[in-house]
């Protein structure tokens, strides 16, 4: 039998803040950010409990896209970093991918074969992927002239300090966007992450591309996804596998890096680095059994981690301990592991098994 260290994804979940972000998005239609396969809960489950939601995926990379096809999902796909080689363009137009275009390779490759249908980055100040502003006449000329503009869906911009409430850069790039793209108004625009959709006043334009809240995670500094009325959609448990107490003044784990202070019960869990939990979460860390909070005490190991069990003195071996989910946010944990909440989900490694429910 394989242990029972499992994710469990639920399906209902993803829908509910799906049509939060839809909700918080206005006018605008919201597609649905589905990369790093599904933020780590599975991009062929996640789309197909989100297709009837939405008519548009988001993904990073055309591998992602066609993953979408193959669990039968017929929905346009954006490829938010385009495409990385010009026969992919091909691929694009025959599957109904929207390639998103960053840089003048890309648009080089346009018009070479079968061109798809695309969308053109504008950057406003991130300054990692995209045209700027000055630059886009010149681009949109050029498409004019080789016969492509008709093929141009619209504008993308990417926020830099959107989960920061305190930042005025949000509002800067707002407004270079609008001016930049103002020319053509006949294109749609797409400006707005999960972030972007708690910021109060802020214009999502035709689409909204709602990501990490989609999966219960708060997408804002200082708040849980609970607090901005998301429900987790993964929660990531493991058994306890033994239990034993630990007489004042011995250690547990690697470095004895805990050392009781009182005879303390404890418990090892089969889940440890190798998984995706994170290493540098250390002592302290929330974890939950039986409902009830518990913490992490000393060192995470490659396929283990001890937890206090003196708060919950009848936990048992075979009790399965939350890591997170309903009871202990990932965004908790994130914060003592000193990382955010997307890199847990999606670092939750091929070793656990998606059940989605």
């Amino acid at each position: 039998m394989p242990r029972p260290t499992v994710a469990r994804i639920d399906l209902d979940a993803l829908k509910h803040n799906f049509r939060r972000a839809r909700e918080l998005a206005g006018t605008a239609y919201a597609m649905a950010v589905v990369k790093a396969d599904g933020y780590g809960h599975g991009i062929g489950s996640v789309a197909d409990a989100l297709a009837p939601e939405t008519s548009r995926f988001a993904v990073a990379c055309i591998e992602e896209a066609i993953a979408i096809r193959g669990a039968g999902h017929r929905h346009s796909v954006v490829l938010l970093q385009g495409t990385h080689q010009k026969d992919d363009l091909a691929e694009c137009e025959q599957s109904g991918f929207e390639p998103v275009l960053h840089c003048q390779q890309q648009l080089s490759w346009l018009g070479a074969g079968r061109s798809p249908r695309f969308w053109i980055k504008v950057n406003t100040g991130m300054n990692r992927l995209g045209f700027r502003p000055e630059e886009l006449p010149e681009v949109m000329a050029g498409l004019e002239e080789t016969g492509l503009k008709h093929l141009a869906i619209g504008f993308v911009t990417h926020f830099a300090c959107a989960d920061d409430p305190d930042s005025e850069m949000t509002g800067l790039q707002t407004r270079i966007f609008e001016r930049a793209v103002a020319p053509w108004p006949d294109l749609m625009r797409s400006v707005g992450n999960s972030a972007a959709h708690f910021r109060p006043n802020q214009p999502l334009y035709e689409w909204s591309r709602p990501g990490i809240m989609l999966y219960g995670a708060s997408p804002m500094e200082g708040k849980t996804g609970a607090e901005l009325g998301l429900c987790p959609a993964m929660t990531l448990q493991a058994p306890l596998i033994t239990t034993r107490v630990v007489r004042a003044g011995e250690s547990i784990g690697y470095g004895a890096s805990w050392t009781a202070s009182q005879d303390t019960r404890m418990g090892m869990v089969a889940i440890g680095y190798a998984d995706g939990y994170p290493r540098h979460a250390g002592t302290g860390t929330p974890a939950a059994v039986r409902g009830q909070r518990i913490r992490l005490l000393g060192r995470v190991s490659m396929d283990m981690l001890a937890v206090d069990l003196s708060a919950v003195p009848e936990a048992r071996e075979g009790d399965l301990v939350e890591l997170w989910g309903k009871t202990v946010s990932v965004d908790e944990v994130a914060g003592y592991a000193g990382t955010i909440g997307y890199e847990l989900l999606t670092g939750v490694t091929s070793r656990v098994p998606r059940v989605h429910e």
